[in-house]
């Protein structure tokens, strides 16, 4: 199971995370999140991680031009789309990027949400699914309801996020489907404060996920 850890900040932190067993690092881009890091610190960050560690650069509502050149400047292997961006975009975005996976994440507010998740589905690689919050993007700590996700079958790859911790990661796993879910994505519950990740959390988040046959 892919296990995404996600607004890294610190070179030490990103590179311990990556060999206690995390597949993807991901790394805010977004200047007004109390996450955000740079472009130059990210390069100093993945010039240190193994080649199979995907690098995914958090963005929301940015344009194309601005992406592509964090892209390049990072060395990142994958963008986040975290805003309003259409689906038209995502698929401007993904000419212009060939080779980079192109992940759309969608607040779960009802279930109208996963309706227009799945028109996304075709437009991009991977989705990700958030809990809904009305002043923030991410990184709020909230759950969504993961019971209304058991249905829900993409015809791509899909990653759930919100509020997962190493106490509730077990649980929201098990209520899910087994069709194409792909991963989960922790951020707020394996840290000491934004963009100060806990390594003992991290760790005992793998301990958790090893009890799954998805680990």
């Amino acid at each position: 199971m892919r296990v995404k850890i996600c607004g890294i900040t610190k070179v030490e932190q990103g590179i311990a995370i990556a060999r206690l067993g995390a597949q993807s690092l991901g790394f805010i881009c977004v200047p007004a999140s109390p996450r955000y890091v740079s472009p130059e610190t990210i390069r100093l960050i993945v010039e240190q991680l193994p080649e199979n560690v995907d690098r995914i650069g958090v963005f929301a509502n940015s344009t194309i031009d601005n992406i592509c050149q964090v892209v390049a400047e990072s060395n990142l292997t994958g963008v986040q789309l975290h805003g309003d961006e259409t689906a038209e975009y995502c698929d401007r975005l993904r000419e212009f990027l060939p080779g980079i996976e192109t992940i759309k994440a969608l607040r779960v507010k009802t279930s109208e949400t996963l309706d227009t998740a799945a028109v996304y589905a075709t437009h991009v690689d991977t989705l990700l699914l958030d809990a809904y919050h009305p002043e923030q993007l991410g990184g709020t700590g909230k759950t969504l309801d993961w019971q209304m996700l058991a249905e829900f079958r993409p015809s791509c790859p899909w990653l759930l996020a919100g509020g997962l911790r190493p106490d509730n990661v077990l649980s929201a796993i098990a209520s899910l489907s087994d069709n194409n879910f792909s991963g989960v994505d922790l951020s707020s519950g394996v840290e000491i404060a934004p963009g100060d990740k806990d390594l003992t959390k991290v760790a005992k988040l793998f301990e958790q996920l090893k009890k799954t046959n998805k680990g």
